[in-house]
């Protein structure tokens, strides 16, 4: 499909830079794919969707201050470096600012020298394999030395480092974080909890696979970049179950979302694995795994509005973004969000 296709004016006042103090208090578009209707809400009245027996799916990864700053040592100019995903022991896959003075075999130094990156292998697009020196524990130097990687559309630091965490942040790795889960409170979640709504933690370390810009003018030569994901014996089997007993499984997020569709695809069930996956949804994929959808307003053209268009109609989809322009939502990480359900007929969204 044309890029173009999922362009939307956004003005830039829309775009949120800073979080809500009280998490739950942000706007909630409540929106029935069946149905093609919308509401607007409060996300803390999302437990009025709510109903014993679902299922929340959220994404357990932490963000880790993975952007660098440092000092080739070969040439003394600067080099940002961001990490985004390990591949084994201290070699990382990262993306590099300036990369084109990177080469196998160059070092660059951070804080000092405490921490030290060598080229180990060179990739396109900005990318090298960084073998990282250090004394101590690696995620303990990173933190002293890194910054929260925050999107280039959110021009603010933030003066929390929470503030760019889910408040289920477990498994540090991402460069990125799952934003929709930033909604949720721990008391809203013992709320949702006390409904006899299950709640299963997945992982999935976001890296460039899931805000990496579409480049290409047709959709079907995007290529996704792998991201690592994980599912658990435990979460596996209560996702089976819950999928035999016909409960609704509700994703917290787009990483959520292509965790579960990645896995079940794959398998033709939930099977307990940690691989790669560069599952890439866009109109004409049909969902199996996901029956409902909590999430943020994304950018323009990007592998995300995608993803939520492939679940609901593109034009309806986009309709919905329009009508949350006007009613002054705020996009993006620090923004407002929707729930999408209902039932939805694949066949049909094609010709949409």
């Amino acid at each position: 499909m044309d890029i173009n296709l999922f362009d939307f004016p956004l003005p830039e006042e829309r775009i949120a830079q800073t979080p809500l103090k009280d998490r739950d208090q942000c706007k909630l578009m409540v929106i029935d794919r069946e149905h093609k209707t919308f509401e607007h809400r409060l996300f803390k009245d999302i437990v009025e969707y709510l109903k014993p027996g679902d299922v929340l799916i959220r994404n357990n990864t932490k963000v880790i201050p993975a952007r660098l700053i440092g000092i080739k040592e070969q040439t003394k100019g600067h080099v940002e470096v961001l990490l985004l995903k390990q591949l084994n022991g201290d070699v990382w896959e990262c993306l590099l600012g300036n990369a084109r003075s990177v080469h196998v075999g160059s070092s660059v130094s951070f804080g000092d020298g405490r921490l030290r990156a060598v080229c180990v292998k060179e990739l396109n697009e900005g990318i090298r394999h960084m073998e990282f020196i250090y004394e101590g524990i690696f995620l303990e130097v990173l933190d002293s030395l890194g910054e929260m990687p925050l999107p280039p559309y959110i021009k603010k630091k933030i003066s929390d480092k929470d503030d760019y965490q889910t408040v289920y942040a477990k498994i540090p790795g991402s460069a990125a974080a799952p934003t929709a889960g930033f909604h949720f409170t721990d008391a809203l979640f013992e709320k949702i909890k006390s409904m006899g709504v299950e709640v299963i933690d997945v992982t999935l370390n976001i890296g460039l696979g899931t805000f990496r810009p579409v480049k290409v003018s047709d959709t079907k030569d995007h290529v996704m970049h792998s991201e690592f994901y994980s599912i658990d014996e435990e979460a596996a089997f209560k996702l089976n179950k819950a999928k035999k007993e016909g409960r609704r499984l509700i994703a917290i997020g787009t990483t959520s979302v292509r965790t579960l569709e990645s896995n079940f695809a794959k398998y033709g069930e939930f099977k307990a694995t940690s691989e790669d996956t560069a599952i890439f949804i866009s109109p004409g994929y049909h969902y199996q795994a996901v029956d409902a959808l909590i999430t943020n307003f994304h950018l323009p053209k990007s592998t995300l509005v995608m993803l939520v268009s492939a679940f609901m109609g593109r034009n309806f989809a986009l309709s919905c973004y329009q009508e949350a322009i006007k009613e002054d939502y705020r996009f993006f990480s620090f923004g407002d969000a929707m729930f999408i359900y209902g039932r939805f007929d694949y066949d049909k969204a094609m010709d949409d």
